[in-house]
């Protein structure tokens, strides 16, 4: 078993992030920042947690009343989910968990709050009308579940891209009821293509890294920006480095972007107020600053 992070004194509530690499997180900051702008007394911390230790790691917890839950990153977000006595709904349709509270009575529910916070920056475009509207996803881990599942219930025609096209296959079929959407190998998107786009007018078109591929001490992404229709939005989730190469590719082809950073604050939001029991504050100045820390 590996677990390493020490529990704050007693009396204290905190709540953590898991996960195997744990160092590279900015959820401290950004749980923090809140916790300090509402003057709440609790904290919230890093733990290293293995995948041979996670089962001793949630007992542990579960014994803890000072503990509110965590937020689960890789690679646990999928072997999390039978070790739980309840699932939220959304994280049952899903088959992944980021978020897991400890209930009074010590039992643990598991939450998804990667979908929720995937879209929230998508939602002014989410609120027009499209004739259609497809997203190329790439990566088929546990927060692409999330991702291709948000979409397809918002209307997406959903490419998913992976190293295994039958895994990529059989993800879309559990997660989705529709059949029209398609799986293909990552690389069909290394090499330029001369395929000519049909009129993109009134569609929308999103092309988004759900992979850890980019991410610092990671292999980069084989993406050929002529895959991505014209007024394409182009999205990673990737957090370290926040400004990806796939970002700034997608940039010099002309395209918007959004960068992790949206993803993790709007998904950090609706896992504070499980922690915590208050609404994080989320106006734009604070948003601001709180982006300026992490980038710090």
């Amino acid at each position: 078993m590996t677990v390493s992070g020490n529990a704050p004194e007693s009396g204290t509530p905190y709540a953590e992030v898991i996960g195997d690499p744990i160092a590279q997180s900015k959820s401290p900051v950004i749980h923090g920042f809140w916790l300090e702008k509402l003057g709440i007394a609790a904290r919230y911390e890093r733990c290293l947690v293995t995948a041979e230790g996670l089962a001793d790691y949630l007992a542990a917890r579960r014994a803890d009343p000072d503990w509110r839950g965590c937020n689960v990153t890789m690679p646990h977000k999928l072997a999390i989910v039978p070790l739980l006595d309840r699932l939220d709904p959304l994280a049952a349709r899903i088959g992944a968990v980021n978020t897991v509270v400890r209930e009074a009575d010590g039992t643990l529910t598991g939450y998804n709050t990667d979908a929720p916070g995937f879209l929230e920056p998508l939602e002014s475009r989410l609120a027009e009308t499209h004739l259609f509207r497809m997203a190329r996803v790439l990566g088929t881990g546990g927060a692409s579940r999330a991702i291709v599942a948000a979409l397809a219930e918002r209307g997406f025609v959903v490419v998913l891209a992976g190293r295994d096209p039958d895994k990529a296959r059989a993800m879309l079929d559990e997660l989705t009821a529709q059949q029209d959407h398609h799986a293909i190998h990552l690389g069909h998107f290394a090499a330029p293509t001369d395929f000519a786009f049909d009129d993109r007018a009134q569609c929308l078109d999103l092309v988004v890294n759900a992979s850890p591929l980019g991410m610092t001490g990671q292999e980069a992404l084989p993406f050929d920006f002529t895959h991505a229709p014209p007024g394409s939005v182009v999205y990673d989730i990737v957090t370290s480095p926040r400004d990806t190469a796939f970002l700034q590719a997608a940039r010099a082809a002309g395209f918007a972007t959004v960068d992790g950073l949206a993803m993790l604050i709007g998904q950090a939001g609706v896992a504070f107020t499980h922690f915590f029991g208050h609404e994080p504050p989320r106006d734009a100045a604070s948003d601001e600053e709180l982006r300026r820390r992490l980038e710090a």
